[in-house]
């Protein structure tokens, strides 16, 4: 058997194919059991976070495997099977370790360095162990990935490098500036109240918001949150650098109300719709500011057509109006009646230029000129008179060539400076860290709010620095990956090995009791000692060959030797598996007992080895 994982992730597939892909908890409790029910695994666990989704299994057939894990996936997620192989890689044996270990570091999450992926693979592991999905193989694998995640983060500083995607969101949303100081004093929102909305909450209250409110469609499961972050964080002295949340829980009927009062929500549920729409959020920063934020943003857009008005904007153009040719009031009139020229609205003479398009629409050709030249500075009448120019031979050939090169003669009026209309500071700022999102896209149009998803997330962290530490992180992994390779190789020998012991401890039983049927007339004393030398005998005999079969069973390409074992020794199959099914049985019993953890076998293949000889002398 071989492991083989088959997933896509944040590095393969686009937020919208994730989105749509993501699995519910009763969706992998199904794929789990549909993958040990299929007949190439034998194992299957499920790691499905907010950025990844990803089968893992004890598999006998590479390709009938991949098939089989890829069909599956696409079948629970609702994707099409078509539509999901372009986003799908595919890893195998060592590499799919070296795969494991690495995104139990964080070297593979959306923020480089994040220990929350710990949490979710020790919750992937309960979840395969209750289910009976989980043998030997991925009993081993995360349970080895938890602790070579736990001696990546205390043996370099990859903390350093990177930080939760919650406080990535809110630095994101913070445009910058210390997440921490930017959150103090406000009042925050979380709705949902899982793992990671409950991370979202010790955040917002770490930071020192002023106020927190939990909603959740589980009541019970909200107002345990806040009693535990009013008790966390609540109710302290008064010091300069304590916090005091005052945190409370709310059904999610008050979402609406409370998104009126929140300045930052932050949203994770399992939901598969949208939990807060763009028409709720406007309606809510309406509330807040008393202006339409749909309205705002339309008129935001530049170009946005005819009848848009744009007040308060300085005039297009500078300069005095003295020795203008132009009837002023008559203009400047028509013009705060709203006429509007070539797409332009023109309100009033504040934003009247009298060196504009606007101030000679409808002119006759002799003031246009006469426009025109007081417009250089000039004073030449030229309905009195026409003056011949100079010709400017160069300027017309120069000219020439530039409308024979570009097919038309190029324009040299300088554009007039456009007044940029700053766009107001958020009143309300958004994180959605739900897969499938939560909040609406169409939200990131509306003034006065600013929203982060997974998406942007993507984008931001792609530009993200990595520290120093990474590299040292990456040779832990391979060091930790050369080293579970090794402990499977020798672990697949052992049942074997303990095997042979088993047959040796038979034939000396066996030869005890013929001995006793010569010598009837031993004594216990006598019988003893010749046992005991019989033993011994057998134990020294046995010990440098199986110590031997074991480091060379653990060097690569070792595995033949249970075989050569078995073949040498001539030992029964069906013992060997029996050995191997009863030793399965013991570690997912310890496994058990330990919650799942099986951090205090360190040295199980030891351990095995000396049960067996145990064995042999009972």
């Amino acid at each position: 058997m071989s492991l083989l994982v088959v997933g896509l992730s944040h590095r393969s597939a686009p937020v919208s194919v994730l989105e749509r892909a993501a699995l519910s908890a009763d969706a992998q409790i199904k794929l789990l059991q549909d993958t040990v029910a299929a007949e190439p695994a034998a194992e299957a666990a499920v790691l499905a976070t907010c950025n990844r989704i990803e089968l893992y299994a004890d598999v006998d057939k590479f390709h009938a495997g991949v098939a089989e894990l890829s069909t599956l996936l696409a079948q629970h997620s609702g994707v099409g099977l078509e539509e999901l192989t372009p986003y799908l890689y595919v890893h195998y044996e060592d590499r799919a370790v070296h795969h494991f270990f690495s995104v139990a570091c964080g070297l593979d999450s959306m923020v480089v360095g994040e220990g929350q992926i710990l949490g979710q693979i020790k919750d992937a592991l309960a979840t395969a162990q209750e289910l009976h999905t989980a043998g030997r193989l991925l009993n081993d694998l995360f349970q080895q990935a938890l602790r070579v995640g736990k001696r990546a983060h205390s043996e370099t500083g990859i903390d350093r490098a990177g930080q939760s995607l919650v406080t990535f969101g809110l630095e994101q949303l913070s445009s910058g500036a210390p997440a921490d100081a930017w959150l103090k004093g406000k009042r925050a929102l979380v709705i949902g109240a899982g793992s990671m909305s409950s991370l979202a909450a010790a955040t917002l209250a770490r930071a020192g918001v002023a106020e927190l409110v939990v909603a959740n469609r589980t009541f019970d499961r909200a107002e345990r949150l806040a009693a535990l972050l009013a008790e966390q964080y609540g109710q302290r002295p008064a010091e300069p650098d304590d916090v005091d949340v005052l945190a409370r829980a709310v059904p999610m009927e008050s979402v609406p109300d409370e998104l009126t009062r929140a300045d930052v929500v932050v949203s994770c549920t399992g939901a598969t719709g949208l939990v807060l729409t763009a028409d709720l959020v406007a309606e809510a920063v309406e509330g807040r500011t008393g202006a339409s934020a749909v309205e705002r943003a339309a008129g935001s857009d530049s170009g946005s057509g005819s009848g848009s008005v744009r007040s308060g904007l300085p005039p297009t153009s500078v300069g005095s109006e003295d020795g203008c040719p132009l009837d002023l009031s008559a203009v400047q009139g028509s013009a705060a009646q709203g006429s509007t020229v070539q797409g332009s609205a023109v309100q009033g003479s504040s934003g009247f230029s009298v060196m504009g398009e606007a101030a000679v629409a409808g002119m006759d050709a002799a003031t246009l000129e006469q426009h025109a030249a007081w417009v250089d500075n000039g004073t030449v009448d030229r309905r009195e008179g026409r003056r011949t120019p100079e010709i400017d031979t160069d300027a017309v050939a120069a000219l020439a060539a530039a409308a024979a090169t570009l097919g038309r003669v190029p324009e040299r009026r300088r554009p007039e400076p456009v007044a940029e209309v700053p766009r107001p500071l958020p009143v309300l700022s958004l994180l959605d860290l739900a897969m499938p999102r939560d909040i609406d896209a169409a939200v990131h149009r509306l003034l006065g709010v600013r929203l982060v998803d997974i998406e942007s997330l993507a984008e931001a962290s792609a530009d993200a620095p990595m520290a120093a530490d990474v590299d040292q992180v990456r040779r832990i992994v391979s060091d930790e990956v050369a080293a579970f390779d090794a402990a499977q190789r020798a672990a697949h020998i052992t049942p074997t090995v303990v095997a042979l012991r088993a047959m040796a401890a038979d034939v000396v039983a066996s030869e005890i009791a013929r001995l006793d049927g010569r010598l009837p007339g031993l004594d216990d004393k006598q019988r003893g000692e010749i046992t005991q030398t019989v033993r011994r005998v057998v134990d020294k005999l046995l010990h440098a060959p199986t110590v031997r079969v074991k480091q060379l069973a653990a060097e690569p390409g070792g595995a033949g030797y249970a075989d050569a074992l078995r073949t040498l020794f001539d030992l029964d199959a069906e013992t060997v598996a029996a050995v191997s099914r009863a030793d399965d049985d013991s570690r997912d019993h310890n496994s058990a007992a330990l919650g799942g953890l099986d951090f205090g076998r360190e040295n199980f293949d030891s351990n095995i080895f000396e049960s067996a000889e145990n064995r042999g002398r009972a």
